[in-house]
């Protein structure tokens, strides 16, 4: 079985792991390393995804037009265009994972 390149993840497991639990300015210095075409990709491959959809905004804030056209076409293009009309990766809150509670009540 071969895989688009729409399956697979550019970067490391750990990597992404960081990236993932990263504050939205631990985002931006974390992919400030990665080469620019490398970011786009990670971009394009986060924003596929609802539950990374976020994350990948927020890479592609980082990412040039040329960058993410070069990756995914038109679709790149939209992506850069979604990411800035977001707001700043600064600002904005990334959806996390909450873990479940327990009632704590007496029945």
């Amino acid at each position: 079985m071969t895989f688009s390149s729409e399956d697979f993840c550019p970067i490391s497991e750990n990597l992404f792991g960081r990236l993932y639990r990263s504050s939205p300015e631990g985002i931006t210095i974390l992919t400030q390393t990665m080469p620019p075409s490398a970011r786009a990709m990670l971009a394009y491959y986060c924003s596929r995804r609802a539950h990374l959809e976020d994350l990948g905004l927020a890479i592609a804030g980082t990412c040039s037009a040329e960058d993410l056209y070069d990756v995914a076409g038109r679709a790149g293009w939209d992506l850069f265009a979604r990411a800035e009309a977001a707001e700043l990766p600064q600002t904005r809150k990334l959806k996390s994972r909450h873990g479940v509670t327990l009632a704590t009540g007496t029945f």
